[in-house]
């Protein structure tokens, strides 16, 4: 284990780890309140919402961990979100029948000021900026 990964929870890094649990609770709650409420009614946006809230769970959990391994999680979790909302986002506009009712990731994040679209992107330039080092 590198000390570098150790230091992901200091300055920019701990804001960032608060927006991705602010993130995760909001993406999570709202989830699971239109799931048992209303499912039947758009039940693609409400499991994207669904996962999107777990993404956003394990990310935080990574970011917040020490290690070599949980640096590829944050990694892996914070890719699949980027790729996940240029999906969705993409889909929403092209076929926005497919969401009738918004998700996290639909239209870019637009229900969320588009900070599911900003944040994978500073997520990545931090974990970029923090890797481990290989020296021996």
């Amino acid at each position: 284990m590198s000390n570098t990964a150790s230091t992901r929870a200091v300055g920019v890094g701990r804001v960032l780890i608060v927006v991705y649990a602010i993130l995760a609770l909001a993406a999570t709650a709202r989830s699971v309140y239109q799931i048992i409420r209303s499912f039947d009614e758009a039940p693609v946006a409400y499991t994207l919402s669904a996962l999107a809230g777990v993404v956003y769970i394990l990310a935080t959990i990574a970011l917040i961990k020490r290690g070599d391994a949980w640096y590829r999680v944050a990694w892996a979790t914070i890719v699949f979100e980027f790729v996940g909302v240029l999906a969705v986002g993409t889909l929403s506009v092209a076929v926005p029948a497919l969401f009738a009712h918004a998700s996290v990731w639909s239209y870019y994040g637009m229900g969320y000021v588009f900070i599911p679209l900003v944040l994978p992107v500073l997520g990545m330039l931090w974990l970029y900026r923090r890797r481990p080092s290989r020296a021996v």
